[in-house]
């Protein structure tokens, strides 16, 4: 059975999505639905599914943000109303698209298009996903540059060039330096939309590193690997969906 994602902030389009996803695969299986781009990317962790159906512009992450950490992990049909902007591009792409409002035979279309795929290892969308970024309006935010943190009695204002590490710790998050650390009240996954993904890579559920602290990848078995940071003892495991990070 063929498991899904789908990512829709507006409840109408989301619903609309679902019936006639319904209609037209009844046997694929809904393992996620998601209101945001956040909860996307940690509902695509946790069920790991076949395909996952982007809205582009959403809350937190944005489609095109959650496609690029899928990488080769599934198939990506992007939802979009950049009409005159997206059609050459993604014509041009491997990926399919859905245009809002969506209507039945054009799912009918994609449906046949990703079936088709299944038995095929997900496209590369390195080159697309770059042209899209520059290509459709509002689909690059402001990156994050500085963070609030508790560290005893001081509230500090924390530049995130100097954080080693993020790391989820119940209801906080590390914040880890080379000499200090600090928690702060803000959940990895919201800090994922904040942060520059070229400067700051998720290599476990829980873990978010900073490429520059990274002094070395060791290798523990087969499947296993974990991070040496400059300036740090800790090492950071890194769970198997993240090692394609480190392969080449």
């Amino acid at each position: 059975m063929t498991r899904v994602l789908i990512a829709e902030d507006e409840p109408l389009m989301r619903e609309r999505l679902l019936g006639l996803l319904g209609t037209h695969w009844p046997e694929a299986q809904v393992v996620v639905q998601a209101e945001n781009g956040n909860d996307a990317w940690d509902g695509f962790l946790e069920h790991e599914p076949d395909v996952a159906f982007l809205d582009i512009r959403m809350p937190g992450l944005s489609g095109l943000e959650v496609a690029e950490r899928i990488g080769d992990g599934a198939h990506v049909v992007f939802v979009t109303a950049y009409d005159q902007y997206a059609v050459e591009a993604f014509d041009a792409g491997a990926v399919d698209y859905l245009l809002k409002p969506v209507q039945s035979d054009r799912m009918e279309r994609a449906v046949a298009r990703i079936r088709s795929k299944l038995s095929k290892p997900p496209a590369d969308l390195g080159d697309l996903l770059q042209h899209l970024r520059t290509a459709l309006p509002g689909a690059r935010t402001e990156k994050m540059k500085w963070i609030k943190a508790t560290v005893g009695r001081q509230i500090r204002l924390i530049d995130v060039d100097e954080v080693l590490f993020f790391q989820s710790d119940t209801k906080y998050t590390r914040v880890v330096l080379t000499d200090s650390e600090a928690l702060v009240r803000i959940a990895l996954k919201d800090l994922l939309g904040g942060l520059d993904r070229d400067r700051f890579w998720q290599i476990h559920r829980g873990t978010l590193v900073n490429v520059r602290a990274i002094a070395a990848v060791e290798r523990l078995d087969a499947e296993r690997m974990q991070v040496l940071l400059r300036g740090c003892d800790e090492k950071l495991p890194v769970s198997r969906t993240f090692t394609h990070l480190f392969r080449d």
